[in-house]
């Protein structure tokens, strides 16, 4: 197995090399919306710790992944009035992964609506900034 490679993309959107629309961030967690989002509120969790995958991150900063997904989760249901929510990660090419830093996708989603093809349609940055206030005031309570 490849080892974590410092230039991929979410690195550098945690470096501050490359922009995104944050939703939310603490000491071991950042969460930001896709620009090419599958549904309305589509967000991406990621470790602030150098991981690849489940395979090589610690134990408790997975978890605390994962507790930020479900907090992200219930603000995502409330704001784009979602019926439920699918939540995914992927690890090696072989398991569906792209981009080779632990990420957990939180997809808000509502009753016979279909998610968009993956990759398929990039979402307008206006949008993205509308969708990313609303998420982000819903956190801060």
């Amino acid at each position: 197995m490849a080892s974590y490679d410092t230039s991929n993309v979410f690195a550098k959107i945690l470096r501050g090399e490359l922009p995104c629309h944050k939703v939310y961030e603490d000491e071991r967690a950042f969460a930001f919306l896709d620009i090419m989002p599958r549904c309305p509120g589509h967000t991406l969790v990621i470790p602030k710790a150098a991981a690849r995958n489940i395979y090589d991150i610690a134990p408790e900063d997975l978890a605390h992944v994962h507790v930020v997904a479900q907090t992200i989760a219930k603000a995502a249901t409330a704001v784009f009035k979602a019926d439920g929510v699918t939540i995914q990660q992927f690890n090696e090419p072989a398991g569906g992964q792209v981009v080779f830093h632990l990420h957990v996708h939180v997809l808000p989603r509502k009753d016979g609506v279909p998610l968009k093809p993956a990759a398929t349609f990039k979402e307008d940055t206006a949008v993205l900034a509308d969708h990313a206030a609303k998420l982000s005031a819903a956190l801060k309570g």
